[in-house]
C-alpha cells in the first residue's frame, strides 16, 4: 500500500466521523427538567410550545421522591438556552382526548442569565393543567345532579334548533368584534371603570343593607303580578282594541304632518324676531334668580289659606267699596279743596308746630349756674279774623299784645323765627309779595 493510499483513507475516514458528528450529536438541542404537581396526562414526545410553535418535546416523565411530576423536555436552537425568569405551564388542545397535552414556554428576558443544560424550574415557575373531572368533583353530589340537570334542559331547548343555531351562530363574530372593541375603550379608561366598579360596589352594600326593604318590595310586586294575572278578561279586551287604536293614532299622525308643514313656515318666519331672543333672555335670567323670593312672597300676598288676609280677599271685597266710595269719595274731594287755603295758611307756620312736637320735653334742658332756664318768645294777638272775607289778617307790631320780650320793643319775627336757621333755608319764612312786617334776621340766640 502506498503512502498516497493511506493519506486518501485517513481522510475518507475523518470525513466520515465529521458527517456523523453533524448528523448524530450536532442537533443543537438543550435538555431542561420542568416540576409540575402533576404531569397532566402528558406522554413522551407531546410538544413544547413557544406562541404556538413547535420548539421541542417531552423526553421523559418521572415521579420524585417527594410525589411530583418530573418533566424532561429538549429545545431546539435557536430558542436555547433558556435563560432565567422562564415559566412553563402545560395546556391543551380541547377538552377532550388524552394526548391533546403540550408544555407552553414562556421564555425569561434575554438580557437576563442563560439557564444552564439540565437546569431545573420548581414548581413557583409552573403551572399545572386542571382537568375537566377535577373541575367536576369540586361539586356536591346535589350540586353535580342540578349541574347535570341544566345541562340536559339546555339540550332538550336546543334540540331541533339546529337551523335556527347556524343563522345565530352568523352573528358570534361581530359580537365578538363589538365585545373586544367594548373591552379595549373600558380598559383605555380604566379610572372610569374602576369608579363603576366602585359605584356598583356601594349600591350592592347599599341594597344588601335594605334586605328586609327589598324582600317586601318583592313580595308587593309579586301582590301586584298577581292582581294584574287576575285581570286577563280585561288585558285582553285592551289588546283587542289595541289595533283599532293604533289605526286611529295612524290616522291623526298622518293628518299631523300638514300641521308640521305650517309650523315649520311659522318657525321660518319666527326666526328674524328671535334672532336677539338668546342674548335677551341670558341677561334675563339674573332677573329670574333675583325675583324668586319676591314671587314667593307675591304668592302668598295674593293667596293664603283663610278668610280676608290675601290680595284675592280684597279684589272680592273691592265692588262693595267701590260702591261705599262711590257717594264716600265726592263729599272728601269737596272738604279737600275747600281746607286747601287753611292748609296754605298754616304751612309757614310747621316749623313752630313740628318744634314744639319735638322740643317740648327738651324746653327746660338748659341749665346755668342759677340753675335750669327756658328760653321762650310768646307772642299774642298777631292776627284778627276779618268775618266779610272769613280769613285771618296779620297785625302789624303796633296793633299787637305785648307778651314776655326779650328788649324793650315788640320783636318781629318771621313765621319760623322762632327756632334756629335750618341749613335749607326754609325758616324763617318769608312770602313772595314782601309785604308780611317781620325780620328774618330775627331768631333765637344759640346752636
Amino acid at each position: 500500500m502506498t503512502a498516497g493510499r493511506v493519506v486518501g483513507i485517513g481522510l475518507l475516514a475523518l470525513a466520515a466521523v465529521l458527517i456523523a458528528l453533524v448528523l448524530l450529536g450536532g442537533n443543537g438541542e438543550t435538555e431542561y427538567k420542568l416540576r409540575f404537581q402533576t404531569a397532566g396526562q402528558l406522554v413522551n414526545d407531546n410538544d413544547v410550545q413557544v406562541g404556538g410553535r413547535r420548539i421541542g418535546s417531552v423526553k421523559n416523565i418521572e415521579l420524585t421522591s417527594d410525589n411530583q411530576a418530573e418533566i424532561t423536555v429538549v429545545v431546539e436552537e435557536p430558542y436555547a438556552p433558556l435563560h432565567e425568569g422562564t415559566t412553563a405551564q402545560i395546556r391543551m388542545t380541547s377538552l377532550s382526548g388524552v394526548a391533546n397535552r403540550y408544555v407552553q414556554l414562556s421564555p425569561g428576558p434575554d438580557s437576563n442569565p442563560e439557564l444552564d443544560e439540565g437546569a431545573t424550574l420548581s414548581t413557583d415557575k409552573t403551572t399545572t393543567v386542571v382537568d375537566i373531572d377535577q373541575f367536576f368533583n369540586i361539586f356536591t353530589p346535589k350540586a353535580g345532579k342540578g349541574l347535570q340537570d341544566v345541562i340536559q334542559g339546555f339540550g332538550a331547548w336546543y334540540e331541533g334548533k339546529g337551523v335556527q343555531g347556524n343563522e345565530v351562530a352568523k352573528y358570534f363574530a361581530p359580537a365578538l368584534e363589538s365585545t373586544r372593541r367594548l373591552a379595549e375603550k373600558l380598559n383605555a379608561d380604566e379610572p372610569a371603570l374602576e369608579g363603576l366598579v366602585q359605584n356598583t360596589s356601594k349600591v350592592v352594600e347599599a341594597l344588601g343593607s335594605e334586605a328586609p326593604t327589598l324582600t317586601e318590595a318583592v313580595s308587593n310586586s309579586n301582590t301586584a303580578l298577581g292582581a294584574i294575572a287576575q285581570e286577563n278578561a280585561a288585558l285582553a279586551e285592551a289588546l283587542d282594541y289595541l289595533p283599532q287604536t293604533l289605526r286611529r293614532g295612524s290616522t291623526t299622525f298622518v293628518n299631523l304632518r300638514a300641521t308640521l308643514d305650517d309650523l315649520n313656515e311659522l318657525v321660518d318666519v319666527s326666526k328674524a324676531s328671535t334672532k336677539d331672543l338668546a342674548p335677551f333672555l341670558a341677561e334675563l335670567r339674573p332677573l329670574l334668580v333675583e325675583a324668586k323670593p319676591t314671587i314667593a312672597q307675591l304668592d302668598k300676598l295674593i293667596r293664603q289659606p283663610g278668610a280676608n288676609n290675601d290680595l284675592t280677599d280684597l279684589l272680592n271685597d273691592a265692588p262693595s267699596l267701590a260702591s261705599e266710595a262711590s257717594t264716600s269719595f265726592p263729599a272728601a274731594d269737596k272738604a279737600l279743596r275747600e281746607a286747601t287755603p287753611i292748609f296754605g295758611f298754616w304751612r309757614p307756620y310747621s316749623p313752630e308746630l313740628v318744634g314744639w312736637l319735638r322740643s317740648f320735653g327738651q324746653t327746660f334742658a338748659n341749665y346755668d349756674a342759677n340753675g335750669r332756664y327756658a328760653r321762650v318768645a310768646p307772642a299774642f294777638n298777631a292776627f284778627n279774623y276779618d268775618q266779610g272775607s272769613g280769613t285771618l289778617k296779620a297785625l302789624t307790631p303796633a296793633q299787637r299784645q305785648l307778651g314776655t320780650q326779650a328788649g324793650p320793643s315788640i320783636v318781629p319775627r318771621c313765621p319760623g323765627g322762632t327756632t334756629q336757621r335750618p341749613a335749607d333755608g326754609s325758616a324763617p319764612w318769608r312770602d313772595t309779595s314782601g309785604t308780611l312786617d317781620c325780620d328774618p334776621s330775627i331768631v333765637p340766640p344759640g346752636p
